[in-house]
């Protein structure tokens, strides 16, 4: 299991789970993906819980406030994307059409963040690191492995995206569904797609993708831990079986199994 040391700048470093019942996810993703766990106090009588695959951090969680929970804002997975100056990436949101919803701040020593929302919507957070790089390990078995944007305007999206990471959006087709991978460099870094009409009121969002040794084991172990299935089970040619999950407080995300390479 390859240790990463550090995230390149462009690349997805981090996904936290936001949360209104903090022991009831841990007890969820702990029995999913046999994560432990460590509360790390935040200084405000609050926890933010990292979790650890054999040691390693892999992914975190932290509780709702009041205010999020007021406006209506559903437990959520937060990605978070590697840059090398959180305030100079937060500028050139703004001048590229997208939304600054928090302005650049440290994070105690750890690193310094924003949050920014792209032209049609989907909220991401930006991380310059400083002691903490981000997942110590990724793309393997229970770890994060994809990050994929569902989207209004996927043409208004990737010039957003080209701009402010330099990333390269290249269209493909799997069957029926036009896909959009963005590229940096040769590396595949995310995906794309177009929200359909029959998803219902869906907005744009970041969807977290975790790596499984078992697809369709880990979506039956999702229900038996109070979780539900969104997407049961499906193939996609030539790249994985793959399915969407729901954990019992409401937080979407997706789990797949690649195929060998």
């Amino acid at each position: 299991m390859p240790v990463v040391e550090t995230h390149a700048p462009g690349r997805f470093c981090w996904a936290d789970l936001g949360t209104t019942d903090p022991a009831g996810a841990k007890r969820f993703y702990t029995g999913l993906f046999g994560w432990s766990f460590e509360d790390r106090p935040m200084g405000d009588g609050s926890f933010y819980t990292m979790f650890l695959l054999n040691g390693k951090s892999v992914a975190a969680l932290y509780p709702q406030d009041a205010q999020q929970q007021a406006m209506g804002i559903p437990p959520n997975w937060l990605s978070y994307i590697a840059v090398e100056s959180a305030d100079q990436a937060a500028e050139r949101t703004r001048g590229l059409g997208g939304t600054v919803l928090m302005d650049a701040f440290d994070v105690l020593d750890v690193g310094r963040m924003a949050m920014i929302q792209d032209p049609t919507g989907a909220v991401v957070a930006l991380w310059e690191p400083r002691r903490h790089q981000g997942a110590e390990v990724i793309e393997e078995p229970n770890t994060l492995c994809w990050n994929e944007l569902a989207t209004t305007d996927t043409t208004r999206a990737g010039a957003f995206y080209s701009g402010l990471l330099g990333w390269q959006p290249e269209r493909q087709q799997y069957g029926p569904i036009d896909y959009t991978i963005f590229k940096q460099g040769e590396r595949m870094n995310g995906g794309m797609m177009e929200i359909a009409a029959d998803w219902g009121p869906v907005p744009p969002h970041w969807l977290v993708y975790f790596a499984v040794d078992d697809c369709d084991a880990t979506a039956a172990a999702a229900e038996r831990l109070g979780g539900s299935v969104q997407m049961p089970p499906s193939d996609i040619p030539g790249v994985g079986r793959f399915a969407m999950l729901k954990d019992p407080q409401g937080a979407t995300f997706a789990i797949i199994k690649f195929v060998p390479v």
